[in-house]
């Protein structure tokens, strides 16, 4: 039997989002062992540059690898497309990122695919790579929502406002005729109700957490890690106020989770991030 300290899943996003993911896994793998690590104080990662993405992902991972995870899923769109494959092969464990398995199942379903996702994801042309690798004669449309992981992060998701900041980013891919719709963030799925509401019936939405979970599931057998211990609880660690995120996350969750904070090298109180929908309004939304 391994050690049991060697048998947790390192599960990581900027805030919340990553619960989406925490979920399926609990459904799909509830005999392993989880690490769930927000990075709460640096949040939104979407209107971040590559360069602070990379940073913060390195930390993230050593910290990880010093709690001596097996595996780690990147729960987070932005680090996926814009540090996955800087960091896959630095570290002794597989890192598995959403956006790869997302595309692939985007394109069984349907050939008229809309993104949604921060900024840096959509600028980034990840998911539309991904797509046209995959199947060139597959149309693509791409919406930054800088927006929406602030409201998500500030339990604003039955906010009057938020319909309308939701009902202006679709508008573009609804005058497309889109067949399907990505999530192209973790935060997104806790949009679900409200999008299906603004978007056609018809619309299929896609959800890469599914994806990347099975891929997971597939990666641990042919690795020979599944867990044969006792499942540990989830360990639920943040970068910034422990207090927020239980609050916020006990709705999905459905239980209030014990939450430690972490403290990572690079953080300082000089840069440290306000979360007021403020400071994220300049950033404009991105079509591609």
């Amino acid at each position: 039997m391994k050690h049991s300290l060697g048998n947790r899943i390192g599960v990581f996003d900027s805030g919340v989002g990553g619960l989406t993911v925490l979920r399926k896994l609990y459904r799909h793998l509830p005999q392993e062992s989880i690490l769930y690590f927000a990075d709460t104080q640096r949040l939104p990662y979407g209107t971040r540059s590559k360069t602070e993405i990379i940073l913060f992902v390195r930390e993230i991972l050593d910290w990880m690898a010093n709690e001596q995870v097996k595996m780690v899923i990147m729960a987070c769109n932005t680090s996926s497309a814009l540090a996955l494959e800087e960091v896959q092969s630095e570290y002794n464990f597989p890192i598995l990122g959403l956006i790869h398995s997302g595309a692939k199942g985007a394109v069984k379903k349907g050939k008229r695919i809309g993104v949604i996702s921060t900024v840096a994801t959509a600028k980034s042309n990840a998911y539309r790579n991904a797509i046209k690798e995959i199947n060139p004669q597959v149309d693509v449309w791409q919406v930054g929502c800088p927006e929406f992981v602030p409201l998500i992060e500030q339990n604003r998701i039955y906010d009057p406002y938020t319909k309308k900041v939701a009902e202006d980013y679709l508008s573009s891919l609804i005058r497309n005729d889109i067949d399907s719709l990505i999530y192209g963030c973790t935060h997104y799925p806790h949009l679900q109700g409200l999008l299906r509401e603004i978007l056609p019936s018809s619309v299929n939405l896609i959800d890469p957490a599914d994806y990347v979970v099975k891929a997971m599931e597939k990666e641990l057998e042919l690795m020979n890690l599944r867990n044969h211990d006792i499942v540990l609880p989830t360990r639920f660690c943040v970068s910034g106020e422990p207090e927020d995120f239980a609050k916020i996350s006990k709705q999905w969750l459905g239980f209030t989770p014990t939450v430690e904070k972490i403290y990572l090298p690079s953080i300082t109180p000089v840069t440290k991030q306000l979360t007021s929908l403020d400071n994220y309004l300049y950033a404009e939304s991105v079509m591609v």
